[in-house]
């Protein structure tokens, strides 16, 4: 009975994270049509394949040095412990490919470890993957119409690879050391991955400068609507249905929550090994994105695109402690996230004359921030984890670990990577590229393949004549 319960277990995690997998492809699908949407029709390709060709780039590094980031800087290194090993996330391990069962030759895995990782490496990999691409398209979407794709490329390899994961290791994570130390919550990724993201982009943006024509010789900001709202609208939707994976690959959908007590209790956990249910996580992702709606429909006076992106920054304000919270309580942090997200986008906007074409630092960046520190304050005193030795949740703790997000890991690192960027001059493209457009190129190639057609057909007529 044992075996074939823990067969259960394994086929159906395996299955679970596949699933979840699927859903969140969904996201970067609708990130794709989102840009695209909002860019103007003279850059629409060079948009599209900027985002599109983040994913191979991503996978890859990921596969190399990001699933060991996760695992080996759970200790910070060095603040409550050194490196740790992980056979499973080194690339040139036997778990990192198809291996189907037998102890591995190496010493440092048990028979446990082999028997968990053979089954769930590559679908776990995954998961974790696809919150990469989501990193890499939070910030391609915010840089639009001005960078130069390899500088992008880059960026995002940067932001996928490193930055995200490390924010991962130590915070989410249930032996992360900013749970630990700190008491760190961040269930869904408020911080984890939008605030770093946004923190990213920002950064970005400030090396990058505004679009040309974007501000007027007053500086009163001049409005580039997008040219195509259904596909900024369809994106949205499809990275609400996408969200709906996200959520659902940070659980833990089966685990033996107390494996030393004589009895044995099932649970979904959270990432922190914190029970679960995904009856919860319902209520309250569709309480946070009802209350992000309505508050933004408010706010924008009706503005389609502000609307529904208000809908997703209800959403990820709330996912820090959406875990915990009570439906009423996720609904009014989607709707406070919402209010501040657009509040804060238009204010500096104006006072700094920051270009964020999608509203990318606002929607992602100090929402996700927001929502950690407001977790701190409607969480205090909750177990961050199951672990007693480990510190409650507390405001402080929050806003230090928020603090670390966005500026620590978000901002600082592609600051100094823009700044170097900017000082080679690989960082944005020349002027007259960006004034006749980034697709230039492609679509004079067009033209003079039409006017060839055309030419030849009048010739045929012509003749006939």
């Amino acid at each position: 009975m044992t075996n074939e319960l823990s067969a259960i277990t394994v086929l159906f995690t395996e299955f679970y994270y596949w699933v979840c997998i699927v859903l969140m492809f969904l996201i970067h699908v609708g990130f794709c049509l989102y840009e695209v949407g909002v860019s103007r029709r003279k850059n629409m390709m060079h948009t599209l394949m900027k985002n599109a060709m983040l994913i191979p780039l991503i996978t890859v590094t990921f596969y190399f040095f990001g699933w060991w980031i996760y695992f080996g800087f759970q200790n910070g290194p060095g603040i409550t412990g050194g490196w740790i090993a992980a056979a499973w996330s080194q690339p040139w391990n036997e778990l990192m490919g198809m291996h189907m069962g037998g102890k591995p030759n190496d010493a440092n895995l048990s028979v446990a470890d082999t028997a968990t990782w053979a089954r769930i490496n590559g679908v776990f990999w995954g998961a974790f993957l696809l919150f990469a691409w989501t990193s890499g398209s939070i910030l391609s979407g915010a840089v639009i119409e001005r960078i130069r794709s390899s500088a992008f490329w880059f960026l995002a390899v940067v932001v996928g690879s490193v930055t995200w994961v490390i924010d991962a290791s130590w915070g989410w994570s249930a032996d992360g050391w900013m749970v630990q130390v700190l008491g760190y919550h961040d269930a869904y990724a408020s911080g984890v991955v939008h605030g770093v993201c946004g923190g990213s982009a920002l950064a970005i943006l400030y090396h990058l400068g505004p679009r040309i024509g974007r501000f007027g010789p007053d500086g009163k900001a001049r409005n580039f609507p997008p040219h195509n709202t259904w596909l900024v609208i369809i994106g949205l939707f499809l990275i609400y249905t996408g969200f709906w994976g996200f959520y659902a690959a940070c659980n833990v959908p089966i685990l033996d929550i107390d494996p030393s007590d004589a009895r044995t209790f099932f649970s979904a956990t959270t990432i922190y090994l914190t029970p679960t249910t995904l009856s919860g996580v319902t209520l309250n992702f569709l309480m946070s994105l009802a209350g992000g709606l309505i508050v933004a429909y408010y706010v924008s006076k009706g503005d389609p695109y502000w609307t529904f992106s208000g809908g997703l920054a209800g959403v990820i304000t709330a996912s820090a402690g959406n875990d915990l919270y009570h439906p009423l309580q996720a609904h009014l942090v989607g709707g406070f996230g919402a209010f501040c997200a657009y509040k804060l986008h238009y204010w500096v906007e104006r006072k700094f004359k920051i270009d964020d074409a999608v509203g990318a630092v606002a929607v992602h960046g100090y929402s996700g921030t927001i929502g950690v520190i407001l977790a701190g304050f409607l969480l205090w005193g909750y177990p961050s984890s199951p672990n007693t030795a480990y510190a409650a949740i507390t405001p402080w703790g929050q806003t230090l670990g928020a603090i670390i997000m966005f500026f620590g890991l978000g901002f600082l690192p592609c600051f100094l990577i823009g700044f170097v960027l900017k000082k080679m001059d690989v960082l944005r493209i020349p002027a007259q590229v960006e004034l006749a457009g980034m697709d230039h190129q492609i679509i004079e190639a067009e033209l003079e393949e039409v006017q060839e057609i055309v030419d030849q057909e009048l010739r045929e007529v012509q003749k006939e004549g």
